[in-house]
């Protein structure tokens, strides 16, 4: 353990000591002896984020309901918290029972962004743990990772040891089952990692070579013995509703970003927007039943005392029950001030009734996301909706008393025009003119329309991971486009970094050549690298320069069909087959069906277990 005094002494310094002290409500404290295995799920942001995240809890109770397993949290300590940590040589610590981390076996990250990547090598650092794989030895914990941005781990192959690509409940068990095994020969990292190679959705990156072309691409990648599978499939959990779910969580003694009982409804989306990674990489589609849900809605609220339940999914209102789950939890819980929120609406998949009898709990704003500002780009993103959509529901919301609508928005999406840009514009202001063409005695409110545009990024696994992204020069151009023209006291216009969504590109698509200039950055200062007001741009590019990277190679550069992509590897259900065909649609502005209408052939089906959505 820490030294608890010292620890006392330096909390009284720092801004929000909650985030460092844990002892919340539900949070789990066991007995360690010799035959537990020790799991710090590590989140690389501040706590009042991570906390915030379902996945932590998920994994968290998951793992503590072995008796065998102990996991505790562990989070990245704002700048003030980290200065003292360091000043007073304390190490990176869990929440529960304050241990140093390079005292667990594991140290289990996930990765939700790729600007937190300079904060899981300073959180290394902190813990006294080698960055790089290769230095670690039997004393030292394994790094294990997982989330979205492990799709692509290349990026972090030098200092990840294990990461799970897929859904990862059941493969997480498995490694620390096969590790318990292990532990109990005394045998050397290397065969631990052997002995769970074959476990589909694990990828160990330090038993393969990459190769590369004279022009920088790849040439190939290769198993460095024969053994070691060529393809990693990801991992699915194919009945959601049989799934593990925690019927509590952590209630945290400071707020959050996301202070309310989260409720996943389903994984994956049929949609096929194609710019979506989370689209593409979340399929098949599996839902949970009402009754399940409900079981543990009634579960949650007895053992949090939250006051709110958000149902969480990438599109909510695709819920095949969505209007008799959300009408059952409103009667259910509506006496007890409990509200209900919806985030992740379609303007296309809901039901204003609904939303009307969910907002007489609590009232909120509206926000709707056309993502494009004409048809034709809406088309060829194959978001799916039109403008009446738009229009329609923004005048339901506006008659049936909203005032405040959001709307977001992305620019340098493939086949963008300038025609484009000024249609955010164009839409904003039909948004505005829509409220003032009621008569006055129906108005009600004072309107507010919130304009947020950000920045394209291509990502692996969707139809566009081919196209370029705009330069930084190209985005600044756009937003003061916009800026000149939108000139409304009634409508506000919110723009992102070009520069951090160049960085953000730069890692999305990289390879394992970028690990030095991520550990570079850190160096010199990067972290926290996704807070505007602590992102250091020219830091990167003096990394990138030092490190012989040419960041525009990975961002800004047309890839072709043929080229072999850093991510080649990983199947991840839909085929490049399928991602070629919808980029091809794309470039000719045609449109796909949801796939709940008939399947369209993306692939997923072929590793699902039984071959079936």
């Amino acid at each position: 353990m820490i030294n608890e005094r010292l620890l006392d002494k330096i909390l009284k310094k720092v801004e929000k000591p909650g985030r460092y002290v844990g002892r919340e409500i539900n949070s789990i404290h066991k007995d360690i002896t010799d035959e537990t295995i020790r799991f710090a799920f590590a989140f690389p942001d501040i706590y009042d984020v991570g906390m915030s995240h379902l996945g932590l809890h998920i994994i968290y109770n998951l793992l503590n309901q072995k008796d065998h397993i102990y996991c505790e949290r562990v989070f990245a300590p704002w700048i003030d918290m980290e200065k003292q940590m360091r000043d007073n040589d304390i190490f990176l610590y869990s929440l529960e029972s304050r241990t140093a981390i390079n005292n667990f076996d594991f140290i289990g990250f996930t990765l939700q962004y790729e600007m937190s990547y300079t904060n899981i090598i300073n959180m290394l650092d902190l813990g006294d743990i080698p960055i790089l794989s290769k230095d670690r030895t039997l004393d030292d914990p394994f790094v294990i990772a997982g989330g979205p941005c492990a799709y692509n781990p290349e990026p972090l192959a030098d200092v990840v040891d294990i990461f799970v690509i897929g859904d990862g409940e059941d493969v997480t068990l498995e490694i620390l089952d096969k590790y318990k095994m292990w532990k109990d020969k005394g045998l050397e990292r290397e065969k631990f990692l052997e002995e769970i190679v074959d476990i589909r959705g694990v990828y160990i990156p330090s038993f393969y070579e990459v190769t590369y072309n004279d022009d920088g691409t790849i040439e190939g990648m290769h198993p460095k013995k024969e053994k070691y599978p060529r393809i990693i499939k990801k991992r699915i959990v194919k009945d959601l509703d049989a799934a593990y779910f925690p019927d509590k969580i952590i209630v945290p003694n400071i707020s959050i970003v996301h202070d309310r009982i989260m409720l996943e409804i389903f994984r994956g989306c049929t949609r096929g927007c194609r710019f979506c990674q989370a689209g593409m990489l979340y399929r098949p589609v599996r839902e949970r039943s009402i009754d399940t849900l409900l079981k543990y809605a009634d579960s949650l609220v007895k053992s949090t005392g939250y006051e709110e339940i958000s149902l969480s999914s990438l599109s909510t209102g695709d819920y095949s029950h969505i209007n008799q789950l959300a009408i059952e939890l409103i009667d259910r819980f509506k006496e007890k001030g409990i509200g209900l929120s919806l985030p992740s609406l379609r303007l296309d998949s809901f039901s204003f009734e609904i939303i009307e009898e969910i907002q007489k709990v609590r009232k909120t704003g509206l926000t709707f996301a056309p993502e494009a500002g004409t048809q034709r780009l809406r088309d060829v993103i194959n978001k799916g909706i039109v403008e009446d959509d738009i229009i329609n529901s923004v005048t339901e919301a506006f008659e049936r008393g909203w005032s405040t609508v959001k709307l977001y928005f992305m620019m340098g999406l493939p086949t963008e025009t300038d025609k484009d840009i000024m249609g955010i514009k164009e839409l904003a202001y039909k948004v505005k003119d829509i409220f003032f063409n009621m008569p006055k005695e129906k108005r009600r409110g004072n309107l507010k329309v919130t304009t947020s545009v950000s920045c394209f990024v291509p990502k692996p696994f969707t139809p566009f991971q081919w196209h370029p992204q705009d330069s930084i020069e190209d985005f600044y151009k756009k937003q003061d486009m916009l800026k000149k023209e939108i000139r409304d006291r009634k409508v506000t216009l919110n723009t992102h970094d070009p520069r951090l969504s160049f960085i953000e590109a730069v890692f999305a698509r990289g390879d394992r050549r970028l690990c030095k200039a991520i550990i570079s950055a850190w160096k010199k200062g990067c972290k926290f690298d996704g807070w505007s007001d602590l992102f250091k741009y020219e830091s990167w590019l003096k990394s990138f320069e030092e490190n012989d990277v040419n960041p525009h190679f990975y961002a800004n550069r047309i890839r072709d069909y043929e080229e072999k992509l850093p991510w080649d590897f990983i199947d991840a259900g839909v085929t490049k087959k399928y991602l070629i065909k919808e980029n091809k649609n794309a470039e000719k502005g045609q449109t796909t069906k949801d796939c709940r209408n008939g399947c369209t052939g993306c692939g997923v089906s072929n590793i699902v277990p039984g071959g079936k959505c």
